[in-house]
C-alpha cells in the first residue's frame, strides 16, 4: 500500500523547510524528499559556504588595502584551513534538518522522487499518495551541449576542494563567475572569467558594474568578454578550454574549468508528463499562485517555480505563499516589489527596484542621482577607491523606485533602499532619517 500524506514536498532547501513546517504546523501531515543531503543549495553549496570563503577574502583584502596605512605585515589565504572553518557550518546542515523535520513528526525519504500519477509518486522502491505536492528542487547549471562538457566543475566542486589550484577559468559572467574569480585571486590563483556577452552582471547596472571591473584587473582576474566556450579537452592533469571571438579562435589552458553559464530549474527525472504537470522551455507553468496551470494538485516555489529572482529570500517568500493557498485556497500571489540583489564580489555591487531602461519602458518620470564616490569618507576610510551609486527617485511621488550601489557596506545598505521601495517610502523620508554616523547608511542622505 502507498503511504498517504497530506502534502509531498520534493526538495529540502529554504522553500521546502518553510512550506513544510507551516503545513505541518496546521496539522497537515507532510513528507520531504530529497536524493542529495537535507539542506538544499544554499545552506550547503550556495550562498552561506560562499559568504564563508568570501569572508576570507575580504580580510586578506582588507589588509593588504591598509598596507602603508597604518598596517604592517604578509597575509595569505591557507586554502584548506579556510574551507575547514566552510565546512563548521556547512558539515551540521544536513543532519540538523533531518532532525528538525523528525521533531515535527515530518517525514523523511531518500532517493529520486519520480511522478506515478497525478497525485502519487515513488522513492526508493516506497510509494507515496499525496493530496498536493510541493516542487521545490532547487536549480542545477545548464547544460552547454559543447564536446567536453563532463569536465566542468560545478559550484559546489569549487566549494569544497581541498587544494586551489593554480589555473582557473570560470565560463560565465553572472554572480558564480565574479564571486568565486573574487575568492580565488585573492587566495593566490591565476583566473580566468569567459564570458559570451557584452558585458559581466547583467543584472546590475552597466555603469556601476563598469566601475567594478576596475577591480578585476587591479586583482589580475582576465575577464574575456564576447568570447564562446567550443569545447573542453583534457591534458593530462589539466584542460585545453577552446573558444572563438570576433578577434578568431583562442585556447586557455587551465587546472580547473567551473561551469558559471547559468542554472535551470531541477526537473530532470521527475516524469512531470506523467504526473499531467505541463512545462514550457524547460520551466514549469505555473499560474498566479504557484500552482501548476495542468494539475492543480501541484505548486511549486522557489529556483524551481522561476517567478521571482533566482535568490534565497524569494525562495521562502514564495513557499510562504504556497503553504497559505494551501491551507487557505487560492487567495495569496507572490510579491516581488523592492527585492534585494547583491553579488558578493568585493567590494560588493547591490541593486534593488528599477533600472534606468525599465523605469523609462513604464513610462515613468523620475530623476537619477549617480556620482562614483572614491573621495567620500566611507571609501577612504576604508582604502578602497570602488564606491559608487545610482538611485532613481519618481518626480511627482519623490517614491525610491531604483537604487544601485558599488563599495563598502552595500550589501547592507541596499537593505534600506528595498525596505522604501517595498513600503513606498519616499527620498524625503530617507533624508529626513537620522542614521547612526559615520556609516554606509550615513552616506544615504546624499545619494538623494
Amino acid at each position: 500500500m502507498a503511504n498517504q500524506f497530506d502534502l509531498v514536498v520534493i526538495g529540502t532547501g529554504t522553500a521546502a523547510m518553510v512550506a513544510a513546517m507551516r503545513v505541518r504546523a496546521a496539522g497537515w501531515s507532510v513528507a520531504v524528499i530529497d536524493h542529495r543531503p537535507f539542506g538544499g543549495t544554499c545552506a550547503l553549496r550556495g550562498c552561506d559556504p560562499k559568504k564563508m570563503l568570501v569572508g576570507g577574502a575580504s580580510a586578506v583584502d582588507h589588509v593588504r588595502r591598509m598596507s602603508g596605512n597604518g598596517v604592517a605585515g604578509d597575509v595569505h589565504i591557507a586554502w584548506p584551513e579556510l574551507i575547514a572553518f566552510k565546512r563548521t557550518f556547512t558539515d551540521p546542515v544536513p543532519e540538523k534538518h533531518e532532525h528538525r523535520y523528525k521533531e515535527k513528526g515530518i517525514h523523511s525519504y531518500h532517493g529520486h522522487a519520480r511522478f506515478v500519477g497525478q497525485n502519487s509518486l515513488t522513492v526508493g522502491g516506497e510509494s507515496l499518495e499525496a493530496r498536493h505536492v510541493l516542487i521545490a528542487a532547487g536549480a542545477e547549471p545548464i547544460k552547454l551541449h559543447i564536446p567536453g562538457e563532463e569536465y566542468f566543475a560545478t559550484n559546489e566542486d569549487f566549494l569544497a576542494m581541498e587544494r586551489l589550484p593554480q589555473r582557473i577559468v570560470l565560463v560565465g559572467g553572472g554572480y558564480i563567475a565574479s564571486e568565486f574569480s573574487h575568492i580565488a585571486a585573492r587566495a593566490g590563483a591565476q583566473v580566468t572569467i569567459l564570458q559570451r556577452g557584452e558585458r559581466m552582471l547583467t543584472h546590475f547596472d552597466p555603469d556601476l558594474v563598469g566601475w567594478l571591473m576596475d577591480k578585476f584587473a587591479e586583482i589580475g582576474v582576465d575577464v574575456r568578454l564576447r568570447t564562446t566556450v567550443e569545447a573542453i579537452e583534457k591534458n593530462g592533469a589539466g584542460f585545453v578550454v577552446h573558444t572563438s571571438s570576433e578577434g578568431g579562435g583562442a585556447i586557455f589552458e587551465a587546472d580547473l574549468v567551473v561551469h558559471a553559464a547559468g542554472r535551470a530549474p531541477s526537473l530532470d527525472g521527475l516524469d512531470l508528463e506523467v504526473g499531467g504537470i505541463a512545462t514550457e522551455n524547460g520551466r514549469l507553468k505555473l499560474n498566479e499562485h504557484l500552482q501548476s496551470v495542468s494539475n492543480p494538485a501541484v505548486y511549486a516555489a522557489g529556483d524551481a517555480a522561476q517567478k521571482g529572482p533566482p535568490l534565497t529570500p524569494v525562495s521562502s517568500h514564495d513557499a510562504k505563499m504556497v503553504a497559505a493557498n494551501l491551507l487557505e485556497g487560492n487567495r495569496h500571489t507572490p510579491d516581488y516589489r523592492g527585492v534585494p540583489s547583491v553579488a558578493f564580489t568585493i567590494p560588493p555591487i547591490a541593486a534593488v527596484g528599477l533600472s534606468e531602461d525599465e523605469a523609462r519602458q513604464q513610462g515613468l518620470k523620475f530623476q537619477t542621482k549617480s556620482q562614483k564616490a572614491s573621495d567620500w569618507f566611507t571609501a577612504r576610510q576604508a582604502a578602497e577607491k570602488t564606491y559608487g551609486f545610482k538611485v532613481i527617485v519618481e518626480d511627482d511621488t519623490g517614491r525610491i523606485l531604483g537604487a544601485h550601489l558599488v563599495g563598502p557596506h552595500a550589501d547592507e545598505v541596499i537593505n534600506l533602499f528595498a525596505l522604501a521601495i517595498r513600503h513606498d517610502l519616499t527620498a524625503d523620508n530617507l533624508k529626513t532619517t537620522m542614521f547612526a554616523y559615520p556609516t554606509g547608511a550615513s552616506d544615504i542622505g546624499y545619494m538623494l
